[in-house]
């Protein structure tokens, strides 16, 4: 579990770093400066899930409301995801973007949660879209 929340920060961070230069370009022009932090815990699990993202939660505010999808459809879109995901941190191909730093440890059996589920599903939805990536 531990090691889920580890991998998602670092990951996070990593995009966060690499989506700051194309942020400040955007946001230069713009006097409104974004900087989204999002910390999701369970003590009780050990998990947990901070994203750093430029944009994120304005975003998110424009996203279908929680409730609207149901926690079986989020597990499952997020397992897809993860697969995807993890697939492109072993190939190669992917290496030099930087955006594929390490594998999510992201286990389908695990009841993280509604709220985990929700933000992780909108997370790789927002990811696919700023760094112009297809996870399907």
């Amino acid at each position: 579990m531990k090691n889920l929340i580890v991998i998602i920060s670092i990951l996070l961070m990593i995009a966060a770093c690499s989506g700051t230069q194309k942020a400040s370009e955007q946001t230069a022009s713009s006097t409104q400066v974004e900087n989204d932090t999002l910390r999701i815990a369970n003590d009780s699990l050990d998990y947990e899930i901070i994203i750093f993202e430029p944009g994120f939660n304005s975003w998110l505010a424009t996203q279908r409301p929680r409730g609207y999808y149901s926690q079986s459809y989020l597990e499952q879109k997020n397992w897809r995801y993860v697969v995807a995901y993890n697939n492109r941190v072993i190939n190669s191909q992917y290496a030099a973007s930087g955006l594929y730093p390490q594998q999510i440890d992201y286990q389908y059996d695990t009841d993280y949660g509604y709220e985990v589920n929700y933000l992780l599903f909108h997370y790789f939805l927002f990811f696919q879209k700023e760094y112009n990536q297809n996870l399907r």
